[in-house]
This record gives structure tokens, sequence and C-alpha cells, in this order.
């Protein structure tokens, strides 16, 4: 995946955000990032089944929602590399302001994502 992005701050060339259905997100996972995959038809499979328990659309809208943020950090490699590297130094650091400048920067890299996900354009990246 190290090569799908020529530039810095440029999405995976020709993938735009898909459409928040299980099946574009599945297919936008399979092609950035298939180590997700399985997860992502674990939690489908859970989400279909609380929302037919539960006879609310509500579960399968959470479950659409969490995996349309994941694609729109994956679909820019450095963006979903820096997340990675947030979390694993969060996981480590014990000073307080560190803490709150990683906490930060993720919430900032998470917005934008959200905001991508929710109306499908690019406001801007993170």
């Amino acid at each position: 995946m190290g090569a799908a992005a020529d530039r810095e701050g440029m999405p995976v060339p020709a993938m735009v955000q898909p459409g928040n259905t299980p099946e574009e997100l599945r297919a936008a996972l399979v092609r950035l990032a298939p180590e997700s995959v399985p997860t992502f038809d674990a939690e489908r499979a859970e989400a279909l089944r609380s929302a037919r328990e539960s006879v609310s659309a509500a579960p399968m809208r959470r479950f659409t929602g969490q995996w349309a943020i994941q694609v729109a950090i994956e679909r820019f490699p450095e963006r979903a590399a820096r997340l990675r590297e947030l979390e694993a130094r969060a996981a480590e650091v014990e000073d307080v302001e560190e803490a709150r400048a990683i906490t930060s920067e993720i919430g900032a890299i998470l917005d934008v994502a959200r905001a991508q996900a929710s109306i499908g354009q690019e406001p801007g990246t993170a």
C-alpha cells in the first residue's frame, strides 16, 4: 500500500469515498486495508443480529458510520500511518502535555475523516 499514494496528502488514486453501504465499504476495504476485512465481516454480522433482535436500524447505522470513517482514514495512506503512530505512542506516553497533544492530533484526524465519511467529499486532509 505504500506505493498507492504518490504525493503526500493525496488519496489512493481513483479511490473516492464510497457510499455508506456495507457492500461499498467492504469493497473499499478489500482494496485499501484487506487485513481489516475479517473484523468488518464479524462486526457486520453482529450489527445485523443486533438490528434484527431490536427491530431497529440503529445498529447498522452505527456500524456503517464507524466503517465509513475507517475507510476515509485509509484512503490517505500518510494519514492512516500517522494515526497508527499516534495510537501506539498514546499507549506508552507518561507526560500529560504530550498525551494532550497526541489526543488533540488524533481528534483532528478523526474530525476530518468523519466529515469526509458523512458528505463523501474532500473538505481537507489531516
